[in-house]
């Protein structure tokens, strides 16, 4: 298991909301780090979609199975409801269709999981309302013109999005430099926030309290 951090916190994270034996699907999976945790602290059967090729060699050489793909023109390939879990980590915001990626994520998955970086803290806030320039942050250490995100979103604006797609929030999980935090105060504090998602092929349950 990695060792305990800020950086792969919300790995940690994700790996507890995982069933053990399951079946996950990890998109825009980058290295395989997290699909190496799963499979190896989950027992779960691991594959992962990846555009990059020197992140697709690394995924290979860590004995993990990757497809190479373009998110941003769906997942076709896969069957609907043919994986225990879908995840999309740290890549809901440079997506073009952000909307049509999740809708296929709970078609293709049972269970989806989303991890994004929360837009809405309140050092975000300050850097732009009163030093009146996009954020440049710990988390956020790119300048606007050469960062790849090209979807800014709150934890707000995703709770909102699943509503009007009327898709269940399962559970919600809230991260601010490597600690959990409550929900009330995630929008405005929360660097990360992990949501799990009640896929359409699976059996309707009641949205989860509080998130």
């Amino acid at each position: 298991m990695f060792k305990r951090s800020a950086e792969h916190f919300s790995y940690e994270e994700i790996a507890r909301l995982v069933e053990p034996g399951s079946s996950v699907l990890d998109l825009g999976c980058g290295n395989g780090e997290l699909l190496q945790l799963l499979r190896d602290t989950r027992d779960a059967a691991v594959r992962g979609v990846e555009i990059e090729e020197s992140m697709i060699r690394e995924c290979l050489a860590k004995g993990i199975s990757v497809f190479q793909g373009n998110l941003d023109e769906g997942l076709k390939e896969y069957g609907s409801g043919s994986y225990d879990y879908v995840i999309l980590n740290e890549t809901l915001q440079v997506v073009h269709e952000p909307v049509q990626i999740i809708r296929e994520m709970v078609r293709v998955g049972r269970t989806a999981i989303v991890n994004f970086p929360n837009f809405g803290t309140l050092l975000n806030r300050l850097q732009l309302s009163i030093g009146g320039r996009m954020p440049v942050t710990k988390d956020l250490p790119l300048q606007w013109y050469n960062t790849p995100n090209i979807h800014f979103c709150t934890r707000r604006d995703f709770v909102q999005l699943c509503r009007e797609m009327e898709i269940p929030i399962i559970a919600a999980v809230d991260i601010r430099h490597g600690r959990r935090i409550s929900p009330g105060v995630a929008n405005l504090l929360a660097t990360e926030c992990c949501f799990l998602l009640r896929g359409s092929s699976a059996e309707a349950t009641r949205d989860a309290g509080g998130v």
